[in-house]
This record gives structure tokens, C-alpha cells and sequence, in this order.
């Protein structure tokens, strides 16, 4: 008996070690990483996951004391399920309390806006005005600003598009608690859409919105639920939910199944831990398009996966979603890889949808 006791407590010892190693290479990775470059936060990371690492070969070790030989196999089961937690709390930890991306000023030649969402939530960008009666909101990526899509916004501006340019919530010089999967991005484009309407100078009479990465699953999203966005141009939207993966099982196999697991565990931890409501997937938002609408999506020639989530989403409204794989480039780069084909594509594909009267199409 007295053996036993004395083995229970590394066991113990040993099990909240683990529980304390998920903790701290989970907050390392998911919060204190992100913020790597503020003060103290690439110390606090190292230190993090340091000390993870340490509680975790000091919990194997007292697993391996408190174990019979025929049990030691469970210790590898538990190393791969603290692996596979710190994955999805890591992830689902650096979506929901992401870092604000600081932008430092406007654009040249640029206007400084600021609007308000129907939840009262400030929102910042800027604005350049065009000559054609219609206007792109332009929307970035995860962890970057407004600031960053200004070669796009250009290109759309020389082209005669009024363009608004807006950091997302919780981004650049918006208010409100960031999340880099855009679960907010459909109220936020909405409030885009009310400003240029609303603006009088000059008068815009159509809308589309341009969005990159998470940008362009918010259009996807936003375009859904919002008759007055026409056209739509996302490049490399592959996913904000976790039903937008399941895909992954069919194409990889048992790979892409265990991807999905983790996937469910990520995304179910993530809505946990936001305030955001999650939205629905990619797919139902194709679904659900005004048959006005048209979308074109833009998939790097690089990145395989893109190329196949841009043909699902075709095929789920093949009549108003078409796809262009843009040879040679990488995630998010195909105007800086091919400016002119960028150019020629989108410009068309704009001033056909927003431009040209419906019955001469």
C-alpha cells in the first residue's frame, strides 16, 4: 500500500504538469508570439516556452515513474494529445485576442474617413475619389492595415472606381477587439457600404468590394447577406470555419481527416474564446448570393490549395463565380507577380459588373 501511495503522487504531479505545459506553450505560442517586437513580448515568449518545454519532460518523467512498464505506451498517446492541444489553443489564442496592427498615417493624396457600424463600433480608412459613379471597398489581410492594399487600391483609382480603403476591426486606427478569421468582417463591410453610399461627393451608384485572404472571405461572407454589394474579387480565401476544410479528407485521406479533427477542436476553442459569432461557411455564403452578384476569385498558382477551394466555391454557383489562377504567384501576389494581367482581369471584371447596365450583359 505504502507503494502505492508514494507512486500516486508523481502521477499526480506528473498529470498537472502536462495540463501546466498545454498552458504556457499555448499562451506562448498564441499570444505572446503574435506580439513579438513589442516590449517585453519576444522575452516572455522564450520564456514560455521554455518553461513548457521543461514541465514537459518533467512530467514524462514522473509519468515513467509512477507507471508500470505495460502502461509507458500511454506516454506517447499523451505527448501527442498535448501536441495536438497546444496546436488548436495556440491557433484558437492568436485568432481571438490577435495584436492591433498599428498604421501610421494616410496614404498621399488620400482622404482620411472614420464611420460607424449600427453596434456603434468606430471604424478608420481612407478614401480616393473616382470619376465612374462606382466604388470598391478595399479590404487587407489578417494582422496587416489599410496601408497595405494601397497598390490595389491605385490601380482601381486610375481606373475612374472611387475606393475606400478601411482597416478592420480591432486593425489599424479602428476600434473594437480584432479577429484574424474576419468572424466580424460582414457587419464591418456593411458599414463600408453605408459610407460610400452615403457619401455625396461623388455620388456612387454601385458597389464592389476587393479583399485579400481573411479580406477576401469577408467579402464572400459580406456579399451574402448585402443585395447592394454587386461584385466581389477575393484572392486567396480558403476558409473562416471549420466546415470550410472538410474537403481536406476527400483530397488528402487520412491525412486531411486528421487535419479536420484538429481543425473541429481549433475552431470549436476559438469560438469559445471570442466574442465574435461564428459565421457560416464559405460554401453556404456562395450559396446564398443575390443572383445579382458576381464574384471573381483569385487563387495563387503556387498554392494548390487555394486553387482547389476557388473551384469548389465556383462549382457551388457556377453562374456567378468565376476563378483566375494566377500563374507564378504566391499567396496574395498576383499583382505584384503579373500587374498588368492584375490589372486587365480585375478592371474588366469590375466594370462589367458595375458599369454596364444588367440587360446589356
Amino acid at each position: 500500500m505504502a507503494d502505492d501511495h508514494r507512486g500516486g503522487h508523481p502521477l499526480l504531479w506528473g498529470s498537472l504538469g502536462l495540463i501546466g505545459a498545454w498552458l504556457a506553450l499555448s499562451i506562448g505560442l498564441g499570444v505572446a508570439l503574435p506580439r513579438a517586437g513589442q516590449v517585453g513580448s519576444t522575452v516572455l515568449t522564450v520564456i514560455l516556452v521554455l518553461f513548457g518545454l521543461t514541465l514537459l519532460v518533467w512530467s514524462a518523467v514522473a509519468l515513467t515513474r509512477s507507471l508500470r512498464w505495460w502502461s509507458l505506451a500511454v506516454i506517447p498517446a499523451l505527448v501527442v494529445l498535448l501536441a495536438s492541444g497546444v496546436y488548436s489553443s495556440s491557433i484558437a489564442l492568436a485568432a481571438a485576442h490577435p495584436p492591433h496592427p498599428v498604421r501610421p498615417g494616410t496614404p498621399d493624396g488620400a482622404q482620411e474617413v472614420r464611420f460607424f457600424s449600427e453596434a456603434g463600433v468606430m471604424f478608420a480608412g481612407w478614401f480616393l475619389a473616382g470619376d465612374n459613379g462606382a466604388a470598391v471597398i478595399v479590404r487587407h489581410g489578417a494582422g496587416s492595415t489599410a496601408n497595405d492594399v494601397e497598390a490595389h487600391a491605385r490601380v482601381l483609382n486610375e481606373a475612374g472606381f472611387s475606393v475606400l480603403a478601411t482597416d478592420a476591426r480591432g486593425h489599424g486606427l479602428s476600434e473594437g477587439h480584432g479577429m484574424e478569421l474576419g468572424w466580424y468582417g460582414d457587419e464591418d463591410i456593411t458599414a463600408a457600404v453605408d459610407e460610400v453610399l452615403g457619401r455625396a461627393h461623388p455620388p456612387i451608384a454601385a458597389v464592389g468590394v476587393l479583399g485579400l485572404s481573411m479580406g477576401g472571405e469577408e467579402a464572400i461572407g459580406a456579399a451574402s447577406s448585402d443585395p447592394r454589394i454587386r461584385a466581389v474579387v477575393a484572392e486567396g480565401a480558403t476558409g473562416r470555419v471549420a466546415a470550410d476544410k472538410w474537403w481536406l479528407s476527400e483530397t488528402y485521406g487520412l491525412r486531411g481527416s486528421l487535419q479536420n479533427l484538429l481543425d473541429a477542436g481549433t475552431f470549436t476553442l476559438t469560438d469559445l474564446l471570442s466574442p465574435a459569432e461564428m459565421p457560416g461557411s464559405l460554401d453556404d455564403a456562395a450559396r446564398m448570393l443575390p443572383q445579382h452578384t458576381e464574384v471573381l476569385m483569385i487563387a495563387a498558382g503556387t498554392v494548390a490549395d487555394e486553387q482547389l477551394v476557388a473551384e469548389r466555391l465556383a462549382a457551388a454557383a457556377p453562374s456567378q463565380i468565376s476563378v483566375w489562377v494566377a500563374s507564378g504567384a504566391d499567396h496574395t501576389g498576383a499583382l505584384t507577380t503579373d500587374r498588368h494581367q492584375w490589372r486587365e482581369r480585375v478592371i474588366a471584371f469590375y466594370q462589367d459588373a458595375l458599369l454596364t447596365p444588367r440587360g446589356d450583359r
